[in-house]
């Protein structure tokens, strides 16, 4: 067995701040354990990954109780932002950094983030990332050793399948209420549409910027598409797989994504996809041989793109029986949570051999 202290946010367990991150580091721990590896979870508590002299003091103290030579693996959300503290352990300790957003990946980041969140990179041993599209960005824009940078990307679990309504006009968008992740470029979308056979569930946190969840609302009214779109704040468990599973379609019109779990969560159901051309949401999409991809991309920030694309949808009953068989195809091919334990004990092995 190996013994291996995960470092992650505090919070990670909050039903009320629900996120793929949180998502993958849980069920990372749970599987681990399961295995040849001993978890010992830490949460470090602080304003990740925005920390404070308080945060950064309490990081210092986790990692200073660590043996030398231990294998620590620490988040990406509170590795990146921590280097001053990272640089004081990297030679003594074997740190696996998982990222699974990068800071720098910001369009609006400033320059002392992306130099600040290389050191830390550096000071690791091994990276892991949640999507090929992060390792290469890693490697492209922090001129990181590619042998050091591994992918593990997340898992999903079997589902009920949806079945789909004749009319095909239930729409879903799970997402934390944030601007990166596209929703008013959904909205603009669904006026362009206008009324008719349709309705739209926002599901996700509408408490992290509540300025963009009031501009939201604020459009759909002036829109008139007020009674059709819902905005059903964060779901997580049963009655989010409930959500997954009386869906037509998942819209997932993020401006920038690693990955996107929401894809593969709403596959796993059977659920075509519209999703961003963006980051690592192609590849969450998947393509299944002979028969396509289980859905369609469009351009990031092109409502108009996006409001052809689902008028498409509604109007091509063909198509929609199409993409919905092709979506149940995919579903065998999704990587479950033991295959993404099983690439992380890897890395985890090879670190502390």
């Amino acid at each position: 067995m190996i013994a291996v202290r995960f470092v992650v946010p505090e919070g990670i367990d909050d039903p009320t701040r629900p996120s793929g991150g949180n998502t993958y580091d849980r069920q990372l721990t749970t599987e681990l354990s399961a295995g040849r590896v001993t978890v010992t979870q830490t949460a470090a508590p602080g304003p990740w990954p925005r920390p404070n002299q308080q945060s950064l003091h309490a990081l210092e103290v986790i990692l200073s109780c660590a043996e030398d030579g231990e294998v620590v693996l620490i988040d990406g959300l509170v590795a990146s932002a921590s280097s001053e503290v990272l640089l004081r352990h990297g030679s003594r300790l074997r740190l696996v950094i998982l990222m699974h957003l990068p800071l720098g990946c910001d369009p609006n980041a400033a320059p002392g983030i992306r130099t600040a969140e290389k050191a830390s990179l550096f000071a690791a041993t091994a990276v892991i990332t949640t999507s090929p599209w992060t390792r290469d960005w890693l490697i492209n824009r922090y001129a990181l050793a590619p042998g050091t940078v591994h992918v593990a990307e997340p898992g999903v679990e079997p589902a009920e399948v949806s079945s789909g309504s004749a009319h095909g006009g239930r729409f879903v968008c799970v997402a934390a209420l944030v601007p990166h992740k596209g929703q008013d470029v959904l909205i603009e979308a669904l006026a362009l549409i206008g009324r008719g056979s349709w309705d739209c569930r926002l599901v996700g946190s509408d408490l992290i910027d509540r300025s963009f969840t009031a501009r939201l609302r604020h459009r759909t009214h002036k829109q008139g598409i007020s009674g059709q779109v819902s905005f059903l704040g964060t779901r997580t468990g049963a009655p989010l797989a409930a959500t997954y599973a009386s869906a037509d379609l998942l819209i997932a019109p993020s401006r920038t994504d690693t990955y996107g779990m929401v894809v593969t969560e709403a596959l796993a159901h059977g659920t075509p996809v519209i999703a961003s051309d963006v980051g690592g949401l192609p590849m969450a999409l998947g393509i299944v041989a002979e028969c396509g991809r289980p859905g369609m991309l469009v351009p990031p920030d092109e409502p108009a793109l996006l409001a052809a694309l689902l008028t498409r949808w509604l109007d091509d009953e063909d198509m929609r029986a199409r993409l919905r068989a092709v979506a149940r195809d995919r579903r065998s091919s999704l990587v479950r949570w033991s295959d993404t334990a099983r690439l992380v004990s890897r890395v985890i092995e090879t670190v502390a051999a």
